[in-house]
């Protein structure tokens, strides 16, 4: 990972190591044009769902879901979890695009349980020269920050549609989405 001190870039093995990817990807593009099958989808999603997860790279929310583009909403995140900006893509999603479900999905093994937030403010202060202005939202319980965020949605005034909203937990070890109750005495 390249850090910045004293207003250097310092380089680490792992970054000598590093390839980019985006012309094979591009290539892979140029592929998928040829076969592309997704033309006329509906700006709003069949469904009328939105999917809030993590952005960990393994999980792919199409495939543990069943589907299919144009069907819904996906807002990725670190966590998964519910900050002023999914909250923003939700209302959008809501109140233009129809949208009246909402699944939360965090996962076991997450990054943002790994993290000390302390720590981490103050290292990347000493680096750039400035606090982060925005939350990491690190956790140490995914189930108990699914009920978190659930309860986020429910009393945010901006979102519409409450009585659809769930949460479940996806167990990178075996793909089972366990769902969370929003009642922290109904596990």
């Amino acid at each position: 990972m390249a850090h910045f001190g004293q207003n250097e870039l310092v380089t680490s093995d792992e970054d000598k190591q590093f390839s980019p990817s985006t012309d094979e990807l591009l290539g892979n593009n140029e592929n998928f044009v040829t076969q592309f099958a997704d033309h006329g989808l509906s700006l709003k999603p069949k469904r009328q769902l939105a999917v809030v997860a993590c952005m960990d790279s393994r999980m792919d929310i199409f495939q543990m879901l069943g589907l299919a583009h144009g069907d819904a909403h996906i807002i990725r995140n670190a966590g998964g979890v519910v900050t002023d900006d999914v909250v923003r893509s939700l209302v959008l999603s809501q109140r233009l695009l129809n949208t009246q479900e909402i699944i939360l999905i965090h996962h076991t093994d997450c990054g943002l349980q790994k993290v000390e937030e302390t720590k981490f403010y103050a290292e990347l202060a000493y680096e750039v020269g400035m606090k982060p202005w925005w939350a990491l939202e690190a956790f140490d319980d995914p189930y108990e920050d699914v009920r978190q965020s659930i309860g986020r949605l429910l009393h945010s005034p901006f979102i519409t549609y409450k009585g659809h909203i769930r949460g479940f937990v996806y167990d990178v070890n075996n793909g089972r989405l366990n769902e969370v109750s929003a009642d922290p005495r109904h596990v």
